[in-house]
Order: C-alpha cells, then structure tokens, then sequence
C-alpha cells in the first residue's frame, strides 16, 4: 500500500471508523473515503478531517455510492447493526448492506477487504446480532474477493456512543449505578486505538484468507470496569448491586419506550454468558503490544482532544 492509495470506509462513522480515520492519517494515508448513513457522526468526521471524502448513503442500498469504489485499493468493512428492538435491522445492516458492497468491489476490481467481524462468531450467544454476523462473515470468506477478517471482542475508545462510553455518561449523570447480580462477569476489552493499528497491519500486508481472533489481553469482570471509569472520572456515584431477573426487567421495560436503548436484555444476557475468547498474539502477529488496561481507560475518557465528543446511536 501506498500512502496516496484510495481507503474506503465502510459504516465508517462509528466509534472503529472514526478512530481508524485518525490513525490512518497519523501514519501518512491521504485518500481516505468514509461512507455512512449516520448524517451527525458523518459530520463529525468532516470537522475533525475535512480533507477525508465523506459520502452519506444508506449501504442496504445501492446507488452512487458504490462508485467510489472504483480505483480503491482497499476496502474495510465497518458497518454494523450492534443493538436493535427488530430482527430486520440486523439483517438490514449486517446483510443486506454487505451484498451491495460486496457488489460494488467485485464491478471496480477492489483488490482487498478487511472485514471488521465478531467475537461473538464464537460465542455461546444466539441472537439477531450474533446470527447475521456470522452470515456476514460468511459473504466475504465466500466472495472470491481476496480478504482477511478480524473479530475483535468488545471494544472502547474515543468517540464510543454505546458500551462503556454510553455507562460512562450514564454514571456521571447519576448518584446510583446498578450493576445486576454480583457483577463478576469477566470481559476481555479491547480498546480501540489498538485494534485500529492492527487494521492498518491488515491494509498494509494483505494477508488473503487470514482470520484473527483479537482479543483484550487482561480479563476484567463487568464491576471493575465500572470502579474503573469511576475512578478516573473521579466520579462520586454509588455502585449499587441489584437482583438480576430486576436488571433484565427494568431493561425490557425501558425497550418498550425506547426506540433505541442503549443497553438491551439480549446483551445482558450476552454479558453474563461465561464467553472466554482466546485470541491471537497481537505483539507477534501485527507488532502492536497492547496498552494496559486503566491506562486506556485513562486516554478514552481524559483526552483533551476526543473524550468530549459524542456520537449519535
């Protein structure tokens, strides 16, 4: 890969794109294209970067869009339907929208994709997400086209709408914060500023048929991720535990007013599903050693330059 080569960013609006587009140009790339269909967040990136090409467009549809795929030298598949009330959006935007842009990179001859997949490919869960992520998967292994796939677990970092950026705001505006049951719910996080340099890895060598497991390299239960946040937030609130079947209640009851909520059953249900992820060596495989823990934590929320920024859901 060249510096001058043309990157397009696909679903590149979120918190991966937008920490990957300043990674990108910290190592030098020029050319860099990010499509979305999230209006506010795709403008997010034109003030941070106006020289970035931003296209919005819906990906579950074709249209011009597709053609600024011609002369790319890479494409990285980043959209994805995380959360959602109705199965559709998963198949929407985790499917559908993966056809078209497989369609688009087979008409210009895109020479390789990197596909931004799941952890939960491995997981015990079954739900919409984890089901359309594996058929997304599926599509790009099986298109012909020369590619690798990643499936990070659990990711935070700058610009992180959902997760632990959405409890990190949450706790702040709150005296209480519940965590269900006892909170020893281990989690392997990864923080996003790591995984964006092991994707640039990807661009850049081109590995065909490759597919990592990435996983956070320290294991941390659910409730010291919280005293975590707090600590470097230096917040006052009340960590409080209450009964599970309570938490899972109070979840489905805010669904029914939300149209987006930000923390659903099926993803506490994911949380508390035992899942232990083995995943590559990341110092060996992509020469990225991975930052510690609270330290990370400390970037994502005390920066001066990102921590303030807020995307949409």
């Amino acid at each position: 890969m060249r510096k001058q080569d043309k990157i397009i960013l696909t679903g590149a609006a979120g918190l991966v794109g937008q920490n990957l587009i300043v990674q990108l140009k910290e190592k030098g790339y020029r050319h860099l294209v990010a499509i979305d269909k999230q209006a506010y967040n795709l403008n997010v990136i034109k003030q941070l970067h106006p020289d970035v090409e931003t296209i919005l467009a819906d990906l579950a549809e074709g249209g011009d869009w597709q053609n600024a795929f011609a002369d790319a030298a890479c494409v990285v598949m980043l959209q994805a339907q995380i959360t959602g009330k109705k199965a559709i959006l998963f198949v929407r935007n985790n499917v559908e929208s993966t056809a078209y842009i497989l369609e688009a990179a087979r008409l210009h001859k895109v020479p390789y994709i990197v596909h931004i997949s799941s952890s939960v490919v491995n997981s015990v869960a079954d739900d919409d997400y984890t089901r359309t992520k594996k058929q997304q998967e599926e599509m790009v292994v099986s298109s012909g086209i020369q590619h690798c796939v990643l499936r990070p677990t659990l990711m935070f970092g700058w610009f992180d709408p959902k997760h632990l950026g959405w409890l990190s705001r949450f706790m702040a505006w709150v005296p209480v914060f519940p965590i269900p049951g006892n909170g020893r719910y281990m989690r392997q996080p990864l923080y996003n500023k790591d995984f964006c340099l092991m994707i640039i890895h990807c661009i850049e060598n081109q590995q065909d048929g490759a597919v990592y497991d990435v996983v956070g390299h320290e294991q941390v239960d659910y409730i010291d991720i919280i005293r975590t946040i707090k600590k470097v937030k230096q917040l006052k609130t009340l960590i409080i535990h209450i009964p599970y079947w309570l938490f899972y209640a109070l979840l489905k009851l805010y669904a029914v007013f939300s149209r987006k909520p930000p923390f659903t059953a099926d993803q506490l249900k994911a949380l508390t599903a035992g899942d232990q992820f083995t995943g590559v060596n990341t110092d060996e495989v992509f020469g990225v050693t991975q930052t510690p823990f609270e330290e990370a934590i400390r970037e994502t929320f005390c920066d001066e330059r990102y921590s303030q920024i807020v995307l949409k859901r």
